[in-house]
């Protein structure tokens, strides 16, 4: 299929550490664009800088007992918020493959938009995000109860550090256990301090698995 088929594509989720008896799930969503209906294959950039954190994060992951999983959307595009059923359908499938095991949501950029509007899902023990998109008065009621902690580089053109602290607050406010996390003069794609990005994922998405 190319990406100007118009025919509708299935999601898919890609493990990258399946531990023998796993005892947690990090759930990884990559990022994308405000409107695109490009088909995401193995060739987008975002998906692709999403399964090479995901490479990292299993190394530590599979030691730890957990699973790491990445999904893959159907297409590009936030398009009114389909990624988010796409992440339902992901949070099924680890449901059906692994069972009720609890699971931390790791999202760059889209993703982590993606993730807090699927974060009310009774086996989301929190959210990771990275280099978030949070648009003004995205909603937050999703997160009550839940742990997000938020990383944003001071250097970032694309997504604003600025409103990711305004919705740590609002989450906060609503309930959450929200932190936000300053990763330094670095821009949105995590080209720089990759090694900083990677560990500030990693000891954040375990950390939480631990405490569930």
């Amino acid at each position: 299929m190319t990406s100007t088929e118009t025919t509708d594509p299935t999601p898919g989720l890609d493990a990258f550490a399946s531990p023998d008896s796993p005892t947690g799930v990090v759930l990884m969503l990559h990022g994308g664009k405000e409107r695109s209906q490009q088909v995401v294959d193995g060739r987008s950039a975002s998906w692709r800088r999403s399964a090479a954190m995901a490479r990292r994060v299993a190394e530590r992951a599979d030691g730890a007992g957990a699973a790491v999983r990445l999904l893959r959307y159907r297409r590009r595009g936030w398009n009114a918020g389909a990624p988010v059923e796409d992440a339902r359908w992901a949070l099924a499938e680890v449901r059906r493959e692994l069972g009720d095991l609890p699971v931390v949501l790791l999202g760059h950029s889209m993703g982590a938009r993606t993730a807090v509007h699927v974060a009310d899902d009774p086996l989301v023990r929190g959210v990771v995000a990275l280099a978030p998109w949070f648009p003004r008065d995205e909603p937050v009621r999703a997160l009550a109860g839940r742990t997000l902690l938020a990383a944003h580089g001071s250097r970032d053109k694309i997504t604003s550090a600025r409103a990711t602290r305004a919705f740590v607050e609002r989450a906060r406010a609503a309930g959450a256990d929200a932190t936000f996390v300053d990763m330094g003069p670095v821009g949105h794609y995590m080209f720089r301090r990759i090694e900083a990005w990677n560990t500030t994922a990693t000891d954040a998405a375990l950390a939480l698995l631990r405490d569930a």
